[in-house]
């Protein structure tokens, strides 16, 4: 009989698996909401209802039959506004935003705002973290400034203002004692706000199978299970890896779109993600060595 211990698989495996599926779901995201905003299939409003609403029945439905209890403490109402206000905000810039270009407006504006935030909470930088910090910003900057190759500033600014909106998010869940459990309470408690907002562009609704179909899967699969995967493998990855696996998900999301959306990999959005991303790099290697250093 072969050894149980033997069988398993390796740790290191089992956690670059568990990563990449979540990193790939992460950019599924822009495409399925690129895709059912593309063509008409429903509208913004719409496709955020339904995605948070599924999103909310798939975790309550992981967390109510694993075998962990839940560990919940209070979180209040701001998560689950910046939660609503993500998807909100995001689901109407995909409206005129390439799913590429939106997915890196997006990253930017998070880890810029999570960054800011450490720096105004007294995190120092050292001149490599700053170097890559101005570099990070410059290139969004440069991706969002007008031009010939400019993505329209109505969809960037709402990618933004989305990317902002989950950066606080993402501020407000660090420390949370069972982060599984409280994404689902905060999905669940970010559908009412959805609706309230279908309601309002309740004379531009529309929706057609294919396009529900789009954003139940964006709710389901990409959005539920994608955090049940993540969350499993964050317990196999330090903060800092965590952060920067996460560079990747801007560049699937532009190949995603090409190869799934006949999207078009510019020269400006080439240049804008070796800014952004390499400078994020720069700021995430500084702390590295910071780390090491302690």
């Amino acid at each position: 009989m072969p050894d149980a211990a033997a069988a398993r698989p390796a740790p290191l495996l089992h956690a670059v698996a568990l990563t990449a599926v979540a990193m790939v779901a992460f950019a599924a995201n822009s495409l399925l909401c690129r895709l059912a905003l593309q063509h008409g299939g429903i509208d913004p409003a719409s496709f955020g209802s339904i995605r948070l609403a599924s999103g909310a029945i798939t975790l309550a439905l992981v967390v109510r039959f694993r075998a962990q209890p839940s560990a919940l403490g209070h979180t209040g109402w701001l998560p689950a506004v910046m939660l609503f206000a993500y998807v909100a905000f995001f689901s109407f810039a995909y409206l005129s935003l390439p799913a590429g270009t939106g997915a890196l407006i997006l990253f930017g504006a998070v880890q810029l705002t999570m960054l800011g935030a450490g720096l105004g909470g007294g995190e120092r930088f050292g001149v490599l973290a700053w170097c890559g910090f101005v570099l990070a910003a410059a290139g969004l900057v440069y991706l969002v400034s007008p031009g010939v190759a400019a993505p329209p500033l109505l969809g960037a600014v709402l990618m933004a203002v989305a990317g902002v909106a989950w950066g606080v998010y993402s501020l407000r869940g660090r420390g949370v004692a069972d982060p599984l459990a409280a994404t689902a309470r905060n999905f669940l408690r970010a559908v009412p706000l959805a609706l309230a907002l279908s309601l309002v562009f309740i004379t531009r609704a529309h929706a057609d199978a294919h396009g529900v179909a789009l954003a139940v899967a964006s709710g389901a699969l990409t959005s539920g299970l994608g955090y049940v995967v993540w969350y499993a493998a964050l317990g196999r990855l330090s903060a800092l890896r965590a952060a920067t696996v996460q560079l990747s998900v801007p560049l699937l999301a532009a190949f995603g779109g090409v190869l799934f959306l006949s999207e078009a990999i510019t020269p400006r959005l080439a240049l804008a993600s070796v800014a952004i991303l390499g400078g994020i790099a720069l700021v995430l290697s500084q702390k590295s060595r910071q780390a090491a250093r302690r």
